[in-house]
């Protein structure tokens, strides 16, 4: 089976520089051309930049995915250049945050609009785009693992990813009749294996530690939240990479996935399969290697490059 998006335009929404970057390069390698969209214009670029230098087709389109007009003019942009639309992926979004002890309204609702108008805009509009053109497409949001357990200290983060897995499943219905399927894919704590991310931190201890208040910033009754350890608790013993993401996402935009809708996929190494209570042990033959994308050559990872 050889998978193929020959002929197909694909918007990635938050296209920098981790796993919207990766998408994006995985899908001009099995032959997509990819419009790269970040609020960071210089994002939007480096991630274009990365596409075009694997002999790919990318094209930086920088916005606010919050912003009606802004949204309007990147498709308009896109389907100017290449007359068409048939993949959307809505990764954009505001990472981290704090506990609801500690959250402010602000910072809640910013980061929860960015979710909630991004992927309402973007799949509205990107799915006008398709119907108007006769396109059956694909559109994905990106979770988390956060959409399906709860985790302390990110309680904007947790509140927009789980909506959104019931937005995609509602919007997989409505958009059922036109032949566009709508998807998600929960992530869990991948490890980059962007060269550019892997050279800046090598070396740095990353991931790093969440940071910590002074004991002095908060209340007197305050009593700390316990410790994660992401890595120690993946079954196959190894994270998933943005190229992992990648080779799926590509598969579940391609035909070979005519129909399947409303469903979510992760790549976690049986994380979210395990028992709660489960601790894997340390010594674990780990998975095949990944498959580099085309054009790629050996990818190493930043926790393989530590």
């Amino acid at each position: 089976m050889e998978v193929s998006l020959e002929g197909k335009v694909a918007l990635v929404t938050g296209a920098g520089p981790n796993i919207g970057s990766g998408i994006a390069l995985a899908l001009s390698a099995y032959g997509a051309k990819v419009a790269c969209n970040d609020s960071r214009k210089e994002a939007a670029e480096a991630s274009a930049a990365r596409v075009e230098a694997r002999g790919g087709t990318a094209l930086a389109v920088p916005g606010d995915v919050t912003d009606e007009a802004d949204v309007k003019g990147y498709i308009e942009t896109i389907l100017e250049s290449w007359g068409r639309l048939d993949i959307v992926i809505n990764n954009a979004s505001l990472l981290g945050g704090r506990s609801v002890l500690e959250e402010d309204l602000a910072s809640f609702s910013r980061a929860v609009n960015v979710a909630a108008a991004g992927n309402f805009l973007n799949t509205k509009l990107g799915a006008i785009a398709m119907i108007e053109r006769g396109i059956k497409g694909s559109i994905v949001s990106i979770l988390s693992s956060n959409a399906w357990q709860g985790a302390p200290g990110v309680i904007a983060y947790a509140f927009h990813k789980g909506g959104l897995a019931n937005f995609v499943r509602a919007a997989a219905m409505d958009l059922a009749p036109y032949g566009i399927r709508v998807n998600s894919f929960s992530p869990t704590a991948p490890d980059p294996d962007n060269p550019e991310i892997v050279a800046e931190r090598k070396g740095t201890g990353w991931p790093r530690p969440r940071q910590v208040q002074p004991a002095g910033a908060r209340p007197s009754w305050w009593r700390e939240m316990g410790t994660f350890d992401v890595r120690g608790n993946i079954p196959m013993g190894r994270a998933s990479t943005p190229t992992d993401i990648g080779h799926l996402i590509a598969w579940l935009c391609s035909d070979y996935a005519r129909l399947v809708t409303g469903c979510d996929f992760t790549i976690d190494g049986g994380a979210r399969a395990k028992y709660w209570g489960y601790t894997p042990g340390s010594d674990n033959a780990g998975p095949v290697p990944v498959v580099p994308l085309d054009g790629v050559g050996p990818l190493v990872s930043l926790s393989e490059a530590e």
